[in-house]
């Protein structure tokens, strides 16, 4: 399970929702859910983006820091 499966989950319970009604407040698919849940690594961002928009939260590029960096 990975930090994005994670959150989901946890904030879904944290709401009170099941997987079937945080599926059709985001406009997605329970499977899409489940699948997202379970941490399949393979999961279109926009379609995570419309889960995670109901949590305030987004998708998107970021920065890669090299390990000399953080310390600068």
């Amino acid at each position: 399970m990975n930090t994005i499966s994670k959150f989901v989950r946890s904030k879904r319970k944290q709401m009170g929702l099941t997987q079937v009604e945080l599926a059709k407040n985001a406009g997605v698919g329970l499977r899409f859910i489940r699948e997202l849940e379970a941490g399949k690594p393979t999961l279109r961002c926009d379609t995570v983006n419309k889960v995670l928009f109901l949590f305030g939260k987004t998708l998107g590029p970021m920065d890669l820091i090299q390990s000399e960096e953080v310390g600068s």
